[in-house]
């Protein structure tokens, strides 16, 4: 292992972390507090995708947690077909029983890392990957899942990424961290800020905008925009 990256948290440890948290993470506008912006960011990709999934589609939500990112997208659009993926057992079974209950057409569920995930080339209208792609640690392995995404969309489909980010300027860097410092101490006092940056510092290995833009081009995407950023989130898509 490289050793930038030796003391970060294994996938069984950032597993049993979210088999935990069920309960937070099913709450469809407040679940995910720590993410600056993420209702409206669900909101903005779900008006997004319905320009181009329709009733039935396929879609492939990585990293699920309770299954919020594929119910909102399915409201915009209709019922779909909805493969779900994340580490936690009782993260995917809460998801997989919302799922059905919003009416798929048909759900399978998929517990694994993303890294070890196969899937026919040209499965999937649309993937959607919440918060997850900054578990992935070297370039490689950011290499990799970009190339497998663009495999496994169909030609037109679309894939929907709302993450952490980082600034690849140090001094910006730096401003932004505090100013999501601040907006955490915000919600829950000093305590609840050194929370989240104790986790994000075990767990998380964020790559810049940029960076994710030129892997996304390598990779063989067509075409991306952004939807939104604030600070040290950001949502952005990319087409095959």
């Amino acid at each position: 292992m490289d050793p930038a990256f030796e003391n970060k948290s294994t996938v069984d440890e950032i597993r049993r972390r979210f088999d935990n948290d069920v309960e937070r993470f099913s709450q469809l506008e407040t679940g995910q507090q720590a993410t600056v912006d993420a209702p409206l960011v669900l909101d903005l990709v779900a008006a997004a995708a319905r320009t181009h999934l329709t009733t039935g589609g396929r879609i492939l939500d990585l990293g699920c947690g309770a299954g919020n990112f594929t119910l909102k997208v399915m409201q915009a659009t209709g019922p779909l077909a909805c493969d779900l993926v994340d580490l936690s057992r009782p993260m995917l079974e809460r998801a997989t029983q919302r799922v059905r209950e919003a009416g798929a057409t048909t759900v399978r569920a998929h517990q694994a890392d993303l890294r070890r995930l196969d899937f026919r080339e040209d499965s999937f209208d649309a993937i959607l990957s919440g918060a997850v792609l900054h578990q992935l640690r070297d370039e490689s392995e950011w290499r990799d899942v970009f190339g497998n995404l663009w495999r496994w969309l169909k030609r037109g489909g679309r894939l929907y990424v709302a993450d952490l980010v980082t600034f690849d300027d140090p001094q910006v860097q730096a401003l932004m961290w505090k100013r999501y410092g601040e907006y955490l101490e915000g919600i829950g006092g000093q305590d609840y800020r050194q929370r989240v940056f104790d986790y994000i510092e075990r767990e998380d290995t964020p790559r810049s905008l940029p960076c994710q833009i030129a892997t996304l081009r390598e990779a063989g995407f067509a075409s991306y925009d952004v939807l939104h950023r604030n600070g040290v989130f950001a949502c952005y898509f990319a087409g095959k």
